[in-house]
């Protein structure tokens, strides 16, 4: 994990360490931990496949990496691993980008193989994060007929006060997790990653699913969250989602430029994507 803090702001803050070999803290009445593993081998991509019902994924998974959020009061677990992320690629099942003929890669094939693009080899996914409640062990096992509470998200009028976010506040620390990543056989991105920071004040973290399909098109998938520190025995979560997407001819018609060397940095591009779609949400628990 890349600190970006001293041991006395930590301390200040009231951060404890996790412990156990974990990497991250409890502070703020969250658990707040990442994981960052290797890629699957090819036993645990079989599997993958097998429980996915696919012959196709990313080139790198990284099957155990995660971020994992929770809230000890409540037992509210936010979890964003690649499984998930994979389930939602297969269950919107997007039709495969079309590339012009000329730019029919030997798609993952040997070169005497025909190109079949059935699917979508870009992995494109509508996930934003997995939600659940876990019971800790000091609330007991419950009596047999109580129901388990689940989190569901709704949609609000509330917005994340991004101007706050960038207001100078220490950052106690700050990871980023790679969920997976594709290359497009040399020929653009296909990357899912999850970064969060933690300040004195709260969470903040983002989902970003970035597609470039060099000479084609763009997509720019984001989920943010914040939640604040504050005594409340159920937290105030805000989620938004803000999807945008545009071929590189529609960004051509603009003026911009077409060499996709212009377009590593998808946060430096955002702006110039249209919005295809965006919603702000409040995680309820009932």
């Amino acid at each position: 994990m890349e600190w970006e803090s001293d041991e006395r702001e930590l301390k200040a803050a009231g951060a404890v360490p996790l412990g156990g070999g974990r990497v991250g803290f409890l502070i703020g009445g969250w658990e707040i931990e990442t994981a960052k593993r290797s890629i699957l081998n090819s036993s645990l991509v079989q599997q993958w496949e097998e429980k996915l019902q696919t012959t196709h994924l990313p080139e790198m998974v990284f099957g155990e990496s995660c971020l994992i959020l929770k809230h000890i009061n409540s037992g509210l677990k936010l979890h964003f691993n690649a499984y998930d992320a994979l389930c939602g690629w297969k269950l919107e099942a997007l039709p495969p980008v079309e590339v012009p003929a000329a730019a029919l890669w030997k798609f993952r094939c040997q070169p005497n193989d025909q190109v079949i693009l059935d699917y979508d080899y870009t992995f494109t996914t509508p996930y934003s994060g997995s939600a659940g409640v876990e019971k800790s062990p000091e609330s007991g096992r419950g009596s047999p007929g109580e129901s388990i509470r689940s989190p569901h998200w709704e949609d609000c009028e509330e917005q994340i006060d991004m101007v706050a976010l960038s207001a100078k506040e220490s950052i106690l620390f700050y990871d980023e997790v790679v969920l997976y990543e594709d290359e497009l056989a040399d020929n653009g991105i296909s990357l899912l990653t999850v970064k969060v920071r933690v300040m004195p004040s709260g969470w903040f973290l983002l989902l970003r699913f970035w597609l470039r399909v060099d000479g084609v098109l763009m997509r720019l998938r984001d989920t943010r969250m914040h939640c604040s520190f504050k005594e409340s025995t159920e937290p105030v979560i805000l989620r938004e989602i803000c999807w945008r997407e545009a071929t590189f001819k529609a960004l051509s018609s603009k003026g911009y430029p077409t060499d996709s060397s212009a377009y590593n940095d998808p946060g430096a591009i955002s702006e110039r994507l249209p919005v295809a779609m965006r919603k702000t949400q409040k995680l309820i628990v009932k």
